[in-house]
């Protein structure tokens, strides 16, 4: 019987789950249960296959520290995938110590590279860099090579850095035919395409075209002074006004910068920075407050002059002025920038990713569904939010070795 083991611990090893359960499914041994829960969790039934490795790692005897460190890793990664970032941190890192005492290097590193992904959906990149490079890559499998350099490009993607981005998905994808299996191969293909599409507009002279990443990445050493509405700043080379918290200054800033070399009328920007549907003479001084602040605040970049209709940008050392504006520009566009993952997040994480509070996620979540952009399903603690219909394939989770290793 033990064959039947190794043969499904084999079959999942290579991204055969059908396979692995083909052996498996009718055994309620403490491996076959661990098997069938990593199974079920290649074929997408997340909820069934946590049941299956908590099963698991109840059933291994206490001398099979091992085993039960892998259920524990396995269950991690159910937890990222099912975007559960709340699950306790401490159980994967004593699970990944337990690993590493044993000498299984392999699924240690895989518990790393798991903690690493939660520290990239989080926007903690400097941990999550850090944590890779505690992981050695000598003995790394194909597999794990795969999950490791997805990392790495997911941190040069949030830094800008293309060229690094690039280089590490071409890695993943070597090491994803290597390995064989075609849910990475999949994965790998869907994280290359982020950098050919659009990943922001460009907004200049009153016309605007969208920009590739690597674009984005070749603004940032523009001499043109540039509107940034992604932080929020007004910036030229390496000198930069933030004005993330005054956003009737950024308003301004953005309207001025858009119609240049134009200027824009005293109504117009009283209307878009305050909202106000009838102008009176308060709205106007308040507009001369709020532009002399403005001038005061991009005076090493810009000046600001009055002209008989409103207002114009005058920049300082350049000829350009640009808009980098997101390609979505609705109200909750961050919240379904994460959703379009095609995982199912629960209002808790994406409050954690954002960092704001899970009230104000659950107002958004519940005005999204109620124009039919997101959809949720369960109840409670147990609700996930996902953008209808999703894409793709389920995340790959597979243990870089077989379970049962020793």
């Amino acid at each position: 019987m033990e064959s039947l083991i190794t043969a499904a611990a084999r079959a999942l090893e290579a991204g055969d789950p059908l396979g692995a359960l083909n052996r498996v499914a009718l055994r309620n041994d403490a491996p076959s249960l661990a098997l069938r829960g990593i199974a079920m969790a290649q074929l997408g039934d997340l909820a069934k296959a946590k049941a299956l490795l908590r099963s698991a790692a109840r059933a291994f005897g206490p001398r099979e520290a091992v085993a039960r460190a892998r259920c524990v890793v396995a269950e991690a990664e159910i937890a990222l995938v099912s975007r559960d970032l709340g699950w306790p941190v401490k159980a994967l890192a004593a699970a990944r110590a337990t690993l590493e005492k044993h000498g299984d290097l392999a699924n240690a590193a895989h518990a790393g590279h798991i903690e690493a992904r939660r520290l990239l959906l989080v926007g903690r990149l400097d941990e999550a860099e850090r944590t890779l490079a505690a992981l050695g890559i000598s003995a790394l499998p194909p597999a794990s090579l795969v999950v490791r350099e997805l990392v790495v490009a997911g941190i040069a993607i949030r830094r800008l850095q293309t060229g690094d981005a690039r280089a590490a998905l071409d890695r993943a994808a070597g090491a994803a035919r290597q390995a064989g299996i075609p849910a990475l191969m999949a994965e790998v293909d869907s994280a290359s395409l982020i950098l050919d599409t659009p990943a922001a507009r460009l907004i200049a002279r009153g016309e605007e075209h969208p920009l590739l990443l690597g674009e984005v990445e070749r603004l940032a050493t523009s001499t043109a002074l540039v509107v940034d509405t992604f932080h929020h700043v007004v910036r030229r080379q390496g000198v930069v006004v933030s004005l993330g918290t005054r956003p009737v200054l950024f308003a301004l800033a953005r309207l001025l910068a858009q119609a240049w070399p134009a200027d824009v009328s005293r109504e117009r920007l009283i209307a878009a920075a305050f909202r106000a549907r009838h102008v009176d003479e308060s709205h106007r001084a308040r507009l001369r407050v709020e532009i002399g602040r403005l001038r005061t605040q991009l005076k090493p970049l810009a000046d600001i002059n009055a002209t008989r209709q409103g207002f114009v940008l005058a920049p300082r050392k350049t000829r350009d002025v640009l808009v980098l504006a997101r390609p979505n520009e609705e109200k909750h566009a961050a919240l379904l920038a994460f959703l379009t993952d095609g995982e199912p997040w629960s209002s808790s994480a994406l409050a954690l990713a954002l960092g704001i509070s899970p009230r104000t996620v659950q107002r958004a979540l519940e005005e999204l569904a109620r124009s039919n952009k997101v959809q949720c399903f369960g109840h409670g603690r147990a609700r996930r939010w996902m953008t209808p219909p999703v894409p793709g394939f389920p995340t790959g989770l597979l243990l870089p070795t077989p379970l049962l290793k020793t």
